[in-house]
């Protein structure tokens, strides 16, 4: 049984070759060329492949749309502390919770009413 490969394995072979950064564009037009496949087709899988590229640990998303393997760059240039999203939307979640109950009544509901 042959093993296919996965548009990743070739974007990670693509990237070891090279020397620094790719546009996801070319890297995209580099993978289809590989598995011979007409761009016109492969139009609908391109987000597909963003996707897996995204979720693929052994790659980082850079500035202005670049790719890069993540082995090539320090913990902290690649490193998104999550944290510093959720305290900004639970902060604006709560002032839209507490601007929707002013001037409302409220009151306790039965367990019935769920």
């Amino acid at each position: 049984m042959t093993k296919t490969r996965s548009m990743t394995d070739i974007a990670y072979e693509i990237m070891s070759k090279k020397k620094r950064a790719i546009p996801f564009k070319k890297l995209w037009e580099e993978v289809i060329e590989r598995l011979g496949l007409d761009p016109d087709d492969a139009s609908e899988r391109i987000a597909q492949f963003y996707t897996d590229m995204t979720l693929d640990s052994r790659f980082t998303s850079l500035k202005e749309n670049k790719w890069d393997l993540k082995e090539r760059h320090k913990f902290e240039e690649v490193y998104v502390d999550l944290n510093d999203f959720d305290d900004d939307e639970e902060e604006d979640e709560e002032d839209l919770y507490d601007e929707d109950l002013e001037g409302e009544n409220i009151h306790k509901t039965d367990e019935e009413d769920y």
